[in-house]
C-alpha cells in the first residue's frame, strides 16, 4: 500500500514539476540575463574605479526599493489574468490589461516624482563627501528609465498570466545585450565613444530599458498570440472597475515587496556609515546574492502562474500540489546555490574588484550569505503562491513584521551595537527571512482554506 501511495505521490507531482519547468525556465533564463548585466555592470565599473563601485552601490540600493515595488505592483495583474485565461475569457484578459497599463503608469509616475524630490537630499544621508557628484549624476539617470521600466513590467505579467514566460525572456535578453555593449563603448570610451565613467553605465541602462519597452509593445500589439486581447485592449469602455481590481491586488504586493527590499536598501546606507570599503564590498556580494534571489524568484513566479490558473478552475487541491511542487525546487536550487558560494565564493568576488581590500571584506559575508538562502527561497515561494490566490493582503502584515519589527532592530544590534558592521547586517536578513516564510506558510494555508469555502459556496 505504501509503493502504490508513493508511486500516486510522484506520478502527481513529475506532472506539476514538469509544469513548473515548463514555465520557469524561460523567467529563469531571463533573471539569468538580468544577473549577467548586473555582474557586467558592476565588473565594469568595479574595473574603473572603487570611488564609482561605491556610488553606484549606494545609488542602486536606493532605487531598488522603487524597482522592487514597480515590479510588486505590477505582478499584481498575473492572478487577475491567470484566472481569466483558464477560462478563455479573451475580451477581459485584453480590458485587464489595458487597466493594468494605465494603473502602472500612474503608480510609475508617482515614483519618479518622489525620487525626483529625493535628489535635493542626497547629501544627507552620510555618505563620504567625494562620492557625491558621481551619486547625483548617475540617480538622474537612473531616474529616467522608470516608467519604461512599469510599461514592460506590466506587460510581462500579463504575458506570465497567458502563461508566455518566452517572448519576455527573449526581449530581455536583447535588452541586455544593448546594455553591456553600452556599458563597454560609453565607460571607459572605446571605439572613438566618449569615457562617461559611472554616467556611461546609467546611459546604457537607459537606453536598454526604452528598447524592452519598445520590444514588448510591439509583441502584444503586433504577433498572433496576442491577437485574441487586442478587442478588449483597445476597447473604449469604461476601465475604473479593472483599475480598481488592479488596484486591490498589485497595491499589497507592491508595498510587501517594498517593505522587504528596504531592509536591504538600508544595509546599504548602513554600510556607507562604516566607509567606501564596506559600502563596495556589501555591493559585491548583494550581486552574487543576486544568483540565489532570481534563480528562486524564476520558480516563485511559475508557481505564482499555476497557482492562479488553478484558482481560476477552483481547484484547491491543485493549489497546494503546486505550491508544495514549487517548494520542492527552489529547496534544491539553493541548495546548489549554497554549494556554489561555499566553493567558489572568493573567485566570484575576485571577478569584480582588483581592491584587495574590497576583496577581504566581502569574503567574511559569504557564510551570511549562505545561511539565508534557505529562507529566501521558501519566503519567495510561498509570496508567490499567496498571490496566485489573489488573496495578498496577508503580504502586508507580514513584510511589517518581518523586516521592519525584527530586520531593522537586528540589523542595528548587529551591525552597531556589537560591531560586525556589514557582517551584522548580512546576518540579520536570515532572521528577517525566518520570521517571514514561516507567517507566509501560515497566510497561504488559511488562504486556500478560504478559497475552499469561497468555491463551495459559488457551487
Amino acid at each position: 500500500m505504501g509503493l502504490v501511495s508513493k508511486a500516486g505521490f510522484w506520478k502527481a507531482y513529475k506532472a506539476e514539476y514538469k509544469n513548473l519547468m515548463r514555465l520557469g525556465l524561460p523567467v529563469l533564463v531571463t533573471q539569468l540575463g538580468i544577473i549577467v548585466v548586473s555582474f557586467a555592470d558592476t565588473m565594469m565599473v568595479g574595473a574603473y574605479g572603487t570611488d564609482e563601485l561605491a556610488a553606484a552601490a549606494f545609488v542602486n540600493s536606493l532605487f531598488m526599493i522603487t524597482v522592487v515595488m514597480q515590479i510588486g505592483f505590477a505582478a499584481g495583474v498575473t492572478p487577475l489574468i491567470g484566472a481569466l485565461y483558464s477560462r478563455g475569457e479573451h475580451h477581459e484578459v485584453g480590458r485587464t490589461l489595458r487597466g493594468g497599463l494605465q494603473m502602472n503608469i500612474l503608480v510609475s509616475a508617482m515614483f519618479t516624482i518622489a525620487m525626483g524630490t529625493l535628489y535635493f537630499f542626497l547629501d544627507k544621508f552620510g555618505q563620504p563627501e567625494e562620492l557625491l557628484p558621481l551619486i547625483k549624476e548617475y540617480y538622474l539617470i537612473v531616474l529616467a528609465t522608470l516608467i519604461p521600466m512599469a510599461v514592460f513590467n506590466c506587460c510581462q505579467q500579463a504575458a506570465n498570466g497567458t502563461t508566455d514566460t518566452a517572448s519576455p525572456m527573449w526581449i530581455i535578453l536583447g535588452s541586455n545585450v544593448i546594455n553591456i555593449t553600452g556599458n563597454y563603448l560609453l565607460i571607459s570610451g572605446h571605439f572613438g565613444c566618449p569615457e562617461l565613467g559611472l554616467a556611461g553605465a546609467g546611459f546604457s541602462t537607459l537606453i536598454a530599458r526604452y528598447s524592452a519597452m519598445a520590444g514588448i509593445l510591439c509583441v502584444v500589439r503586433f504577433t498572433r498570440r496576442y491577437r485574441p486581447y487586442l478587442d478588449g485592449l483597445k476597447s473604449g469602455g469604461a476601465t475604473g472597475d479593472i483599475r480598481r481590481k488592479v488596484w486591490v491586488t498589485s497595491y499589497p504586493v507592491m508595498i510587501q515587496s517594498g517593505v522587504e527590499c528596504f531592509l536591504w536598501s538600508f544595509g546599504a546606507i548602513v554600510s556607507g556609515w562604516f566607509g567606501k570599503i564596506q559600502l563596495a564590498s556589501y555591493q559585491v556580494v548583494n550581486t552574487i546574492a543576486q544568483l540565489g534571489f532570481m534563480t528562486y524568484m524564476s520558480f516563485g513566479v511559475a508557481t505564482s502562474i499555476r497557482v492562479a490558473n488553478y484558482t481560476g478552475l477552483r481547484d484547491t487541491t491543485g493549489i497546494r500540489r503546486i505550491a508544495t511542487a514549487g517548494l520542492h525546487l527552489n529547496l534544491v536550487l539553493s541548495t546548489i546555490a549554497s554549494a556554489i558560494f561555499l566553493l567558489h565564493g572568493e573567485w566570484l568576488i575576485q571577478v569584480f574588484t582588483p581592491d584587495t581590500e574590497v576583496i577581504s571584506a566581502a569574503m567574511l559575508l559569504i557564510a551570511p550569505l549562505i545561511l539565508y538562502q534557505y529562507g529566501d527561497a521558501i519566503q519567495l515561494t510561498y509570496a508567490n503562491a499567496l498571490r496566485g490566490t489573489s488573496e495578498v493582503k496577508p503580504l502586508l502584515w507580514i513584510s511589517v513584521i518581518s523586516y521592519l519589527f525584527v530586520g531593522i532592530p537586528l540589523l542595528f544590534l548587529l551591525a552597531k551595537v556589537a560591531g560586525w558592521m556589514n557582517v551584522g547586517v548580512y546576518y540579520s536578513f536570515s532572521g528577517a527571512l525566518i520570521m517571514a516564510s514561516v507567517l507566509l506558510i501560515n497566510a497561504f494555508r488559511r488562504a486556500v482554506r478560504h478559497k475552499e469555502l469561497e468555491f463551495q459556496h459559488i457551487s
